[in-house]
């Protein structure tokens, strides 16, 4: 009797064993091969789509090598690209100086309201590129409030630079706020020891450690400028750009040929700069190592108030156009009638009027919510599985999005969809597929920032969930997932707040019932309806604002009660 209840007991396990297995490899390998699919079809083929639309295409509508050969050889090309890259480089020498100064400001010395001057800085992350190019009509137009500030007009090279600076400048911020992020204390010790001025420490010992962030803001910077079209088109002129031109060709002139052949170009100066990035990642040293000290700045009078001036100026400058920018939104009738109203948000020279604003609210929810799940989950089954040649595969599939502009992509969408014979034809146009291309385009960030979380964490507790014969899902959703609590929540405010102001990627691809609010403050701007624009644009800023506030004390309850161990005195 004792016997036969060994064999059923040793039976159950190794049914129970069995079954814990299959759950793992089901769980294990049907998502990365879910993830293949998923990342050839939002990503790959939407690519190889528009490469054969613009190398194969009708020549009718500007695709095909002739078309390539007489586009690129042409004088208005050139003028063009020398429009696109002289406007950008002008930009970066603008930006890249002021945003290093300001995280300078912020990391390294003891200037007071820190956190205050750092969100202000991020403010033109919550809204579409084309609101700093509205709120510029507004102060410097032919009507501006400050119209005799400047000479000529704003419509042209100057209001694309100034527009451009403002949309670029927290994207730099970013990057060089990480770059000053860490310093090792010894070595100012070191060099304040030997008798060497402060300009001499940062020259030995800021720059070098530094530069690169410099040089990695420099790209990114350029690169978000000659892949964008919402400031030129808002405040451009006669002063055209590739990427107003590939918009253009597609929207006005349905020359769907020449745009894919602009876009493919488009594609040259974003992989270079991520070519740059990469190098610049693999000669970087470690900042810290195991003996440093954390450097903490020391008040010093004269260097916190001079950063404090720049910093003030550069806050005063941001918080003048957006208040602008909402200031215009609230006017009856600019200028004449300047009295406040409401009446800009009635949007009733917008067709659908609240529609666009719903389906922007829809399509960030949905974005933050799948997009955040799909990222992470993916993320973690690149980074704590064994690793095999499809996970490589999809390493690489998840960075391709990086190296895209948004337009591409959603040119690569247009190509790839809109084809009758496609039997995912019917998604064209629906809002399913605006949530498709929109994750895809912010895959790569929200990709790297869950990789970072779990790359932190101990692979034993993998082998750990082995041993007790636990499966691997279980120990993902009640382990894993509450300890990478706080990276999943940025992913949620990330992807929810570029929803929200995404333009590029989405601008060819809505229908009348999908239309986005980003979209309808183009359409608007385009029909002359500054002042609705400008209200949608507010709507956005402020719907941006307010749910990554909410976001972040809502993460507050929920990290207190789901990471209470990290409060837990240690033994």
């Amino acid at each position: 009797m004792e016997q036969t209840m060994t064999i059923r007991a040793t039976v159950r396990a190794a049914d129970h064993k069995g079954r814990a297995d299959l759950a793992d490899r089901l769980f294990v390998n049907g998502g990365q091969w879910s993830m293949l699919i998923l990342l050839v079809l939002a990503v790959m083929l939407p690519l190889l789509a528009m490469l054969w639309r613009g190398l194969v295409g009708d020549p009718a509508q500007g695709g095909g090598l002739a078309a390539a050969t007489e586009l690129f050889g042409s004088a208005n090309f050139r003028w063009l690209l020398g429009n696109s890259v002289t406007s950008a480089l002008c930009v970066a020498l603008i930006v890249v100086p002021l945003a290093y100064g300001f995280a300078y400001a912020l990391q390294r010395t003891c200037v007071p309201g820190k956190g205050m001057w750092r969100g202000i800085s991020l403010l033109p992350l919550l809204a579409p590129s084309m609101l700093p190019g509205i709120a510029l009509i507004y102060l410097f137009g032919n009507q501006g409030v400050l119209r005799e500030w400047i000479p000529g007009n704003i419509y042209g090279f100057w209001g694309i630079v100034l527009g451009q600076a403002i949309y670029t400048f927290p994207h730099a911020l970013m990057v060089l706020l990480s770059a000053l992020a860490l310093a090792d204390a010894r070595l100012f010790d070191a060099a304040s020891s030997m008798g060497a001025s402060p300009w001499r420490a940062f020259r030995s010992i800021t720059w070098p450690g530094s530069r690169q962030g410099v040089f990695a803001a420099a790209c990114l910077v350029f690169t978000l400028c000659i892949t964008d079209f919402g400031v030129p088109v808002v405040v451009g002129g006669d002063y055209q750009t590739l990427a107003l031109e590939a918009y253009k060709a597609v929207l006005g002139q349905q020359q769907f040929g020449r745009g894919a052949l602009i876009g493919l170009f488009l594609l040259v100066p974003a992989l270079l700069s991520f070519a740059v990035d990469l190098w610049l990642r693999r000669r970087q040293r470690d900042a810290l190592s195991g003996r440093a000290q954390p450097y903490h700045a020391t008040p010093q009078r004269g260097r916190d108030a001079s950063f404090l001036l720049l910093v003030v100026t550069i806050c005063a400058v941001l918080l003048g156009v957006f208040g602008m920018a909402v200031y215009s939104s609230l006017v009856k009738f600019w200028p004449y009638d300047l009295s406040l109203s409401l009446h800009n948000y009635a949007f009733s020279e917008l067709p659908g009027g609240w529609l666009a604003y719903r389906n922007s609210l829809a399509l960030a929810c949905a974005c933050a919510l799948f997009g955040s799940v799909l990222i992470f989950t993916g993320s973690y089954l690149l980074e704590k599985t064994r690793q095999t040649p499809l996970t490589q595969v999809l390493r690489l599939l998840c960075f391709i999005p990086m190296a895209v502009p948004g337009l591409v992509l959603g040119l690569g969408y247009v190509f790839f969809f809109n084809l009758p014979a496609n039997p995912l034809h019917g998604l064209y146009g629906s809002l399913t597929l605006l949530v498709i291309c929109t994750v895809a385009h912010f895959l790569t960030t929200a990709q790297m920032t869950a990789a970072a979380a779990l790359r932190q964490l101990d692979g034993e507790f993998e082998a750990a969930a082995l041993s007790l014969k636990v499966p691997l899902l279980r120990h993902f959703l009640r382990v894993t997932l509450p300890i990478c609590l706080p990276a999943l929540l940025d992913i949620v405010r990330y992807l929810f707040v570029s929803a929200m102001t995404t333009v590029s990627a989405v601008i060819f691809l809505y229908s009348p019932d999908t239309v986005l609010a980003s979209v309808a403050v183009l359409n608007m701007d385009d029909a002359g309806n500054v002042g609705g624009a400008a209200a949608m644009s507010t709507l956005i800023l402020l719907t941006s604002a307010g749910v990554s506030l909410l976001l972040a004390g809502a993460s507050r309850g929920l990290l207190r009660r789901s990471q209470a161990w990290r409060g837990a005195p240690a033994h």
